[in-house]
């Protein structure tokens, strides 16, 4: 399964994507087995391929392109990794276009689209939705390092200290060796911050998660430089031999909420601005003029497509396509703020956008 980075290059391509005569298929999957154990995407693949199909004249390079993506996208998904959660795949055989991204992440539904371009708003979506984050679980001697993202680690560190043994003497050997043990705690928190620091700096790593007992946090937070203690989000009750799928768990369910929270902050101040005619701008038309000039500096679209103004069109001439107007509206965007290197961010919550057509965006400049 692609890392992080590997899908943002994935996401790079697909957006320079130049529409051609040939239709691209747009396959969303969820591989999550039912309660029985089962796979719940066979008869959908099955019958959704084959009624898209006869769509097409029996004759014609377009349905001889479909008739190849679906041999092919058959063949993939048979031999797809039995761990995936969610699979997309992007395939345009007449146009020498395969990109199947086998996921960690789980895509909410099955949802098939035959347009002239790749539907990418769902991978945008899953990418903010699961960050790469840190997480240091951590007791007086020892520590583990996970870096999570796309809902699977990605690597861990190991860090191990001087074990110390309670010493029953009393008087001033009891209180020496007290300090030789508070010193070796000292030098084990001081040891893991200096490692969790690097690997937070070299991979821009905004949100760190900490667990440990009551000894050990105390002294990590105070080996914590100023940016690194910014980034952190939670405290969780978590023992240091915790599995990694209940360390993973535990974080997706933090990272929720705090984006929540964050969402909510993020929007106000952006409407704000925006109402204070500061750098912002509402509005699907606002937002694809700013982006086309560069402007944007953070592309916020809201979760879900059908939220954007249903009177948003796109600006290229539309063709017969499964996408709503919504959805191309959606895509255009992405792909833009791909392009000129725009943050994107979706809010989960898209009531919170409501009021401004289910888009807007902070800018680097205004004209």
């Amino acid at each position: 399964m692609p890392t992080i980075d590997q899908l943002h290059e994935q996401l790079d391509r697909l957006a320079e994507w130049d529409p051609g005569p040939f239709p691209v298929v747009s396959l969303f999957l969820n591989l999550q087995p039912d309660d029985r154990g089962r796979d719940r995407f066979e008869p959908f693949l099955r019958n959704e391929l084959d009624a898209r199909l006869t769509t097409y004249g029996a004759q014609g390079p377009e349905r001889a392109s479909l008739e190849k993506d679906a041999d092919r996208i058959r063949k993939y998904v048979g031999g797809v990794d039995p761990s995936a959660n969610g699979l997309a795949v992007f395939s345009s055989s007449g146009a020498d276009l395969f990109e199947a991204v086998p996921l960690a992440a789980p895509i909410a539904e099955h949802r098939l689209y035959i347009s002239d371009q790749p539907h990418l708003y769902p991978l945008a979506r899953l990418l903010d939705e699961y960050p790469r984050c840190a997480v240091l679980l951590a007791d007086t001697h020892s520590a583990r390092i996970f870096i999570f993202a796309l809902n699977a680690l990605e690597r861990q560190a190991q860090i191990e200290g001087t074990k110390t043994k309670h010493h029953k003497k009393g008087g001033w050997a009891q209180a020496r060796y007290q300090r030789h043990t508070e010193n070796y705690h000292l030098h084990h928190a001081k040891e893991v911050i200096d490692a969790l620091a690097r690997i937070v700096r070299d991979e821009a790593i905004t949100s760190v998660l900490i667990a440990g007992d009551e000894a050990i946090v105390p002294l990590l937070r105070e080996q914590m430089p100023k940016d690194l203690a910014e980034r952190i989000v939670d405290v969780l009750k978590l023992d240091i031999r915790a599995p990694e799928r209940e360390v993973l768990d535990a974080t997706v369910a933090v990272i929720k909420e705090q984006t929540a929270e964050s969402d909510r902050e993020r929007v106000e101040a952006l409407i704000g601005a925006y109402r204070g005619n500061g750098l912002a701008v509402v509005g699907v038309d606002a937002v694809r003029r700013a982006l086309e000039l560069g402007q944007v500096d953070e592309l916020v679209i809201a979760a879900r497509p059908d939220a954007l103004d249903p009177a948003a069109r796109s600006t290229t001439q539309r063709e017969p396509s499964e996408r709503t107007a919504e959805e191309r509206a959606a895509d255009e965007l992405i792909v833009k703020a791909r392009e000129t290197a725009a943050k994107t961010r979706v809010i989960e919550d898209a009531s919170l956008l409501a009021a401004v057509g289910g888009v807007a965006a902070t800018l680097r400049f205004k004209l």
